[in-house]
C-alpha cells in the first residue's frame, strides 16, 4: 500500500496543538504530526491563518471517517487528497 498523508485543517494554533497531543492517544499515531501554518491568500495577519496538522500514515491504517469526526471536535476538517 502507498504511504498516506492526512492533512487536518484547524482554525487556530491552540486547536492544532491540542489535536497533536490528542491524536497519538486516540489513534496510536507513532510519529509526531507536523504543524504547519497556512496563511490565507492575500492575508498578512497571523490571525488570518489556518493551521495544518500533517499526519503520516505509512501503513494506511487510519480511517478517514474517524479522523473527520475527531478533528470536528476542534472545529476542523480533514482535507481530501
Amino acid at each position: 500500500m502507498d504511504d498516506v498523508r492526512h492533512v487536518l485543517v484547524l482554525p487556530d494554533r491552540d486547536a492544532a496543538e491540542e489535536v497533536i497531543e490528542a491524536i497519538g492517544e486516540h489513534f496510536g499515531v507513532r510519529d509526531e504530526p507536523q504543524l504547519v501554518r497556512d496563511a490565507l491568500a492575500g492575508e498578512d495577519d497571523a490571525e488570518d491563518a489556518q493551521w495544518l496538522v500533517v499526519v503520516e500514515d505509512p501503513d494506511g491504517r487510519l480511517d478517514a471517517a474517524e479522523l473527520d469526526g475527531f478533528v470536528a471536535d476542534w472545529d476542523g476538517w480533514r482535507e481530501e487528497s
